[in-house]
């Protein structure tokens, strides 16, 4: 893989080019696996025992990069959640080393929780977010917001969806009879305010925008523009519980 070859850790290609030329492949292969094993003395004479036990080598080295990756996620987090002042510096240091890694699916998740942490992101990461529809879509929301406050026709493809369930849900309970009322939150009328901002549609709403005044301002300007499209009063109702929502949040 040519993302580990970044990291200084022989990938596919390299292994390909080196048994395509190598004199003894048996002999090449045993040598690979003593210079990229797991370098713990005390650990070599037990493998065997995993040959006893009909277990591979592919699997034992998987559930230790298991284990060693929950553990760093761990680390990241504590890390993240310290009163260290230069916590910041150090997810960053941490986070130039690994980027080559989110190419490998079994490491990504150590490189998204880096960039989840971040408070601003290099833009040469954003980018490389943006283009790789894949990356983007494993994206925490907490890393997409950095993308979107640029880029509001994304922004834009995500809201959406999420504004257009909001506007089916009203009118479904705005037009519900007393028996459908029980299944789309009472009815129309009958939830408190309160209760309507606890609406799973409200509530991603307010997670995508979190505390950033930018997405804010677009939201509203996207509410501004579909009400006078369609006219629809729901839009304004949308925009009241959007602010009163934050405001719950201590936003």
């Amino acid at each position: 893989m040519a993302a580990l070859q970044e990291l200084g850790i022989p990938g596919s290609d390299h292994l390909r080019e080196a048994l395509t030329n190598c004199t003894d492949p048996l002999k090449f292969i045993e040598d690979f696996q003593v210079e990229n094993g797991i370098l713990l003395p005390s650990l070599r004479p037990a493998l065997p025992f995993l040959d006893l036990h009909s277990m591979r080598r592919l699997e034992f080295h998987e559930s230790v990069m298991e284990e060693l990756r929950e553990r760093l996620l761990q680390r990241v987090g504590e890390l993240a959640a310290s009163d260290l002042k230069d916590k910041n510096k150090r997810l960053k240091e941490i986070l130039d080393k690994s980027f080559p890694a989110i190419r490998v699916k079994p490491l990504r998740p150590i490189v998204m929780c880096l960039l989840k942490h971040l408070p601003k992101i290099d833009q040469k990461y954003l980018t490389i977010l943006i283009d790789d529809h894949e990356l983007y879509q494993e994206a925490d929301t907490e890393v997409k917001r950095q993308i979107w406050e640029d880029n509001q026709s994304l922004f834009g493809d995500e809201v959406s969806p999420v504004l257009t369930d909001y506007i089916k849900n009203k009118e479904a309970a705005l037009f519900s009879t007393d028996a459908e009322a029980s299944s789309v939150g009472n009815g129309f009328f009958g939830p408190t305010p309160k209760m309507r901002r606890q609406d799973a549609v409200i509530q991603k709403l307010a997670h995508m925008i979190g505390k950033n005044v930018k997405l804010y301002d677009m939201v509203l300007q996207f509410l501004r523009t579909l009400f006078l499209r369609t006219r629809n009063v729901h839009y304004c109702t949308l925009r009241a519980e959007i602010l009163m929502v934050l405001h719950d949040l201590e936003v």
